[in-house]
């Protein structure tokens, strides 16, 4: 008999019942903006907007839109403390909950336009007592009680750690989310990378490395032809990695040193899943979710997937 994310949660029985009450109705929010992206273009929502978000960038319809399906409280149904998202300048604080939730509400929605693959990432973090301030939400990721991601593609899946391995609940006829992997794993290694070519002029010496040998295949130093995989979205990306293994790598470079993907709505869940699936996640050099932020949007580089590729890359750049 099929396992429903309801009766999943039901099974993990040291989990907190608020932290099951949220990852549910986070689930039911994904399902709406998954409904709400799916319906995008005979609604007329594609696009961006004359708008820029709180990153200088300028923002898509969608990006909005799930955004503020993402800060209706009563979805929160009284769990949530504090929410802080990649589309706003600051948090938003609720009057009582246990948990602060970030998220990115649609990563890569420059694909929208294109029927690409399009998500949204969340992170879950407990809540300290009393008033929120900002260093409540600048924590670690190791900090993280559980994370994941919603995929809008050919299926809708929802991909989730609670800190137990990593599983994955498709939503059937019904709506009904349906358990559909049971330990998603990434292998050691794998001859696939996820990289952005066009900025191999601003990487750094290690990455030009990494990336030079994997093009130069089987006549090259690693003796393997690889393949090249870059789909511009980061859930994408990291699906196809937890499904079969390589890497994804977005890094810091000569042009932004700092890198562009942020730290608390993008790199730390996905960090988190990636971990609990067997594989690493660094800035290059550093475990994710060992970085202390220092502001809600701060941005690093992103070195993620099977372990032997990571710590190759590492290698590399601290060569």
């Amino acid at each position: 008999m099929p396992v429903t994310l309801t009766a999943f949660l039901e099974g993990q029985s040291d989990l907190p019942q608020s932290l099951k009450t949220l990852i549910t109705a986070m689930a039911e929010t994904c399902a709406v903006i998954g409904r709400t992206v799916n319906l995008s273009a005979v609604n007329d929502l594609q696009g961006a907007l004359e708008q820029e978000n709180v990153q200088g960038e300028v923002q898509k319809q969608l990006d909005v839109i799930a955004n503020d399906i993402m800060l209706e409280e009563a979805r929160w149904k009284g769990v949530v403390r504090g929410l802080a998202s990649e589309e706003m300048d600051d948090y938003v604080a609720f009057d009582k909950g246990d948990y602060l939730l970030f998220f990115d509400p649609i990563d890569g929605s420059s694909n929208v336009d294109v029927n690409g693959v399009v998500g949204t990432i969340f992170s879950v973090l407990p809540a300290p007592q009393g008033d929120l301030s900002l260093s409540d939400f600048l924590r670690p990721g190791r900090d993280q009680v559980a994370a994941g991601y919603a995929a809008y593609g050919p299926q809708t899946i929802l991909v989730l750690t609670v800190g137990k391995g990593v599983v994955a609940f498709t939503p059937d006829a019904d709506g009904v989310w349906i358990q559909t992997k049971t330990a998603m794993t990434v292998p050691a290694s794998a001859r696939e990378f996820a990289i952005n070519m066009s900025n191999h002029r601003h990487w750094f010496p290690g990455i030009q490395r990494y990336i030079d040998e994997c093009v130069a295949g089987k006549d090259g130093p690693r003796g393997a032809d690889f393949n090249m995989r870059w789909l511009a979205s980061m859930v994408g990306d990291v699906h196809r990695i937890l499904t079969r293994g390589g890497i994804f790598m977005y890094p810091g470079d000569t042009k932004r040193a700092e890198g562009k993907l942020r730290l608390m709505y993008e790199a730390n869940p996905i960090g988190f899943l990636i971990e609990q699936a067997g594989g690493k996640a660094t800035n290059g050099t550093t475990r994710i979710l060992d970085l202390q932020p220092t502001g809600l949007h701060q941005r690093t580089g992103v070195v993620l997937g099977s372990a032997e590729e990571v710590e190759r890359v590492a290698e590399y750049l601290n060569g």
